[in-house]
């Protein structure tokens, strides 16, 4: 039901919002078992753990090697559905050296809704403290 789930959306949810996710199917699961099966899946190579700059973990249902655009406001994570044109492992290899198992790729931006929302502006006036008032 957790692979079900994952492969139903595009989102790249955390384990966190699977939980609320399967929960509406099975109400008694625990987010200890969401957990435990999402390594498991991984292992098998049935879904991909998406590690970004992030400090949340992400999962994607979509095992074809793909690359992400992740909001650097939001967290949000897309598809970025391109074509690498060269063959970017081989290149790679012969420069270094190293045995390429993979690779992935990860372009930053701001989404369409973080793109058009102006951001929190911090205040640059130093806070104040207020005496608390007293009459006499």
């Amino acid at each position: 039901m957790i692979l079900e789930e994952l492969r139903r959306v595009d989102s790249h949810p955390s384990a966190d919002e699977l939980y609320l996710m399967v929960r509406r199917r099975l109400p008694r699961i625990s987010l200890g078992t969401i957990y435990r099966n999402l390594d498991i899946l991984t292992e098998a190579g049935e879904i991909r753990r998406i590690d970004s700059g992030s400090t949340l973990k992400r999962f994607d249902g979509t095992t074809a090697p793909h690359h992400h655009i992740r909001c650097v406001r939001c967290d949000r994570i897309a598809d970025a559905h391109i074509e690498v044109k060269i063959d970017i492992d081989e290149r790679i290899q012969r420069l270094t050296g190293f045995r390429i198992l993979g690779h992935h790729v990860e372009f930053l931006g701001l989404c369409p809704r973080c793109h058009t929302q102006p951001a929190a502006q911090p205040s640059l006036a130093p806070e104040i403290p207020t005496a608390p008032v007293t009459r006499t």
